[in-house]
């Protein structure tokens, strides 16, 4: 391998930052437990998880922006204690022909070598998507090259390398991307019980009077939104006291004023920030999730509850 480019990989190895653990997503109980069997448990212990068991080397997480794919995706490095390398279609494209696909075998090769590993990559639509007749050479050559290492050609079975793929769009990926990414699990919007907990996570970090009784009625008015919605929601919400201090002063400097003085959030600043944060997911974007989900999902709870009723209780 040439020393400029694993250079140039191992910039994107993410060994910075808070760790993300589990406890740090609100809700999405149903795909932790199926990450935690498909993923982590293979990554603690390899030694149980051979043969037939062993690590998937692809995991597809989609569904709506803003609901913690991301989150996902760095819990896992976290959790398993694997090298978390964070990859956009940037850092393997290059103006000099050939390099790219030099970049993706070089990928792969460190992160046999510092396995266990975990290659993130967000929006990878943009990178696998469908081939076409009309896709330019050095396109081409990316996407197959990335396929056929992804097929496990450059590293060992019993390497510990997982690619985790994050997307918006699904059915635009390329129909060999799809069956290379066995575990394809769905990421929905946050349910009553994960939105209560985020807001009040939210809030936490500020001075706030909003009663439990009013983080429902706030739970109860934001069905649709998203983890990203909600967090943008309380943003909104906590500007309103600092609005009104503004206009109480009428004009005078404002860096003159202390942290005291600002009042806590209330009720009526979410009824405000409510007229101007709406959901960001739309209806028709759902049930497409949810159809792709029942067509190519590999963790589909609701299939799954449907087949358990129609079969009955045990004998």
């Amino acid at each position: 391998l040439e020393p400029r480019l694993v250079e140039m990989i191992a910039r994107e190895i993410v060994d910075h930052g808070q760790p993300v653990t589990w406890d740090d997503i609100a809700g999405l109980e149903f795909a932790k437990q199926c990450v935690n069997e498909a993923v982590i448990w293979p990554m603690q212990r390899p030694v149980i998880f051979t043969g037939l068991r062993r690590l998937p080397k692809g995991l597809l997480l989609f569904g709506p922006p803003g609901t913690g794919k991301t989150l996902i995706g760095k819990a896992i490095a976290t959790q398993s204690g694997a090298t978390f390398f964070s990859i956009s279609a940037s850092s393997l494209t290059s103006k000099w022909v050939g390099e790219a696909e030099k970049l993706v075998r070089t990928l792969f090769a460190v992160a046999s070598w510092r396995e266990p590993s975990v290659i993130f990559i967000d929006e990878i639509d943009s990178m696998l998507c469908q081939r076409t007749e009309g896709d330019a050479e050095a396109s081409r050559r990316i996407k197959t090259e990335f396929l056929v290492q992804l097929d496990g050609v450059g590293t060992r079975p019993e390497d510990r390398i997982l690619v985790i793929g994050a997307t918006n769009r699904p059915q635009e990926l390329d129909e060999a991307a799809r069956r290379r990414f066995v575990k394809r699990l769905y990421i929905p919007l946050p349910e009553p019980l994960a939105r209560r907990r985020l807001v009040s996570h939210l809030l936490s970090k500020n001075s706030s009077s909003v009663s439990d009784a009013e983080i429902d009625e706030i739970v109860a008015r934001t069905d649709g939104y998203s983890g990203a919605d909600l967090h943008s929601l309380c943003a909104e919400a906590a500007l309103g006291p600092v609005r009104d201090m503004a206009a109480s002063i009428k004009g005078a400097d404002l860096a003159s004023m202390s942290a005291a003085d600002v009042r806590p959030i209330r009720r009526s600043d979410f009824v405000s920030a409510l007229r101007h944060i709406r959901a960001s997911v739309a209806k028709r974007d759902l049930d497409a999730y949810e159809a792709w989900n029942g067509q190519f999902g590999s963790f589909n709870r609701a299939h799954e509850e449907q087949q358990g009723a129609e079969q009955g209780p045990p004998e």
